[in-house]
């Protein structure tokens, strides 16, 4: 058997195991979050920084791994970022406090932010064309067992053990795959590496960060008016600037240009407005389940198992929907349909059966993952090959920010609706968060009308495409499934 034999052989449970331990994480820490907040004692509301941290690190951290596999090598890089995620978890389970589990949180998201990007290019590289669709196919099925296990396992670790526990299962997950990094990882180099845009990073990040942390506080009450414009205001100067700056440099940390291309603007934007609507879910459905139910963590890891499980159904048959309507109509027509669904959510009560509300879960799993499939696959429709890899790194940046705001934004929606009642009364909580789904529900339903702007043959040449499968199946947006 030769060395390429062998990487072929290896690479896609190398990639697999580091893509299951990432997507069990970003699903298990949701179902811990009541007893997290009872444990550090602060209120489960406050407790989304924990979340929006991991996500925001993500995003910044991104569009910077490309570059850093370029310069250091795919085996280096890959191996440090499953290390720095490894260690970052057990950080998170020995946290005595709120801001601990955020430091650790960040230092978390960096090393994810790294792992995946720089595993799926490391599988581009391997794989010629005709085979890449069965390796991406293999890669894919960690990704939706993930969020499928995590809920439950979290909530019978919660349950039977420790919140704190649930960080260290990512432990031997992790030195398992850094054993496979050092056998078995090839090492990739970039043919032209390109300089570290450190200025744009300086400005992207900050603009972000200023942002995201805006918006945690103001759902808090604890901010003058005075002091938040400034702030606001100067996060959008941050982001001007990155704009201009893009326009002017050589080699930007985000090259904005592309969003010249009609799809791909479409694409990005559209699912930038639906995912601030559906990526505050993952955060605000165990809350409704445990503190407005009264649920047991584990019941409520139950609940969400639908979600994921009909996620993994349409995954299967979401190239060949695209395929006999066309972008345009399903984009128009699934955004309202997932618009409807979360303001089902809003009719969940003590009194519901637990059958209708997973029912509700089904359909929601089911049509965002026709969704996240859908805008993910647009985006490059229209994208030259050569800039292929700075539209997935673009993609990806403002999917991890949307999700970060739409974290947000469910919260600030609640909080606002709560009021200063406190977050231990049932009724009062659970009516606060039935208004912030009906708000979810309206502001995603308005991102059909971005989708509107498609015209019919947009997207054919995805469609039309054999490849088309295993770009659908792209693992990036599995987390928010």
């Amino acid at each position: 058997m030769t060395d390429t034999d062998t990487i072929k052989r290896y690479l896609p449970w190398l990639v697999a195991t580091a893509l299951f331990m990432e997507q069990l994480d970003a699903t298990i820490v949701n179902t811990a979050v009541p007893s997290i907040a009872a444990s550090l004692q602060v209120t489960p509301l406050s407790l989304k920084s924990v979340v929006t941290s991991y996500i925001l690190s993500l995003a910044v951290g991104i569009p910077v791994s490309g570059w850093m596999a370029d310069r250091f090598g795919t085996r280096r890089v890959f191996f440090t970022a499953i290390a720095i995620f490894t260690v970052a978890s057990v950080l998170c389970g020995l946290s005595l406090n709120a801001p601990m589990m955020v430091a650790a949180r960040l230092l978390q998201g960096l090393g994810g932010a790294m792992m995946m990007p720089v595993g799926r290019l490391s599988i581009i590289r391997t794989f010629p064309k005709n085979e890449l669709l069965g390796a991406m196919n293999f890669v894919i099925l960690p990704a939706l067992i993930g969020p499928l296990l995590g809920p439950t396992v979290g909530g019978l670790i919660v349950h039977w053990i420790s919140w704190r526990a649930i960080f260290f299962v990512n432990v031997p997950v992790g030195l398992l795959a850094l054993y496979l990094v050092w056998r078995h990882m090839p090492d990739y180099h970039g043919a032209e590496p390109r300089p570290l845009d450190v200025i744009g990073l300086i400005l992207f990040s900050s603009g972000t960060a200023i942002l995201s942390w805006l918006l945690e506080v103001f759902g808090e009450h604890t901010l003058d008016p005075m002091t938040a414009g400034l702030m606001l205001a100067l996060s959008i100067a941050l982001l001007a600037a990155y704009a201009w700056h893009a326009s002017q440099y050589q080699f930007p940390l985000l090259r904005l240009a592309l969003f010249k291309v009609r799809t791909f603007r479409i694409s990005v934007l559209g699912g930038f407005i639906t995912r601030l609507g559906i990526g505050g879910l993952p955060f605000l459905l165990p809350l409704l389940y445990q503190l407005g139910l009264k649920l047991a963590p584990w019941q409520s890891g139950l609940l969400m198992m639908p979600t994921a499980a009909a996620a993994m159904g349409m995954k299967l048959i979401a190239p060949k929907v695209l395929a006999r309507f066309g972008y345009r109509q399903v984009l128009i027509f699934n955004t309202i349909c997932i618009g409807l669904t979360i303001g089902l959510f809003s009719l969940v009560g003590p009194s519901t059966p637990w059958y209708a509300i997973a029912g509700i879960g089904l359909l929601q799993g089911f049509f965002n993952s026709l969704q996240f499939s859908s805008m993910n696959t647009l985006a490059y429709a229209d994208v030259e090959s050569k800039d292929s890899s700075m539209a997935s790194t673009i993609a990806s940046s403002f999917q991890q920010l949307s999700m970060s705001f739409g974290l947000a934004a469910g919260s600030i929606v609640t909080a606002w609706f709560l009021g200063r009642v406190p977050q231990t009364d049932q009724v009062m909580v659970t009516r606060a968060l039935h208004h912030a789904f009906i708000a979810l529900a309206v502001m995603t339903m308005l991102s059909s009308l971005v989708f509107a702007r498609l015209r019919r043959d947009d997207g054919e040449s995805i469609t039309k495409s054999k490849t088309a499968t295993a770009v659908a199946q792209d693992p990036a947006p599995l987390s928010q499934a």
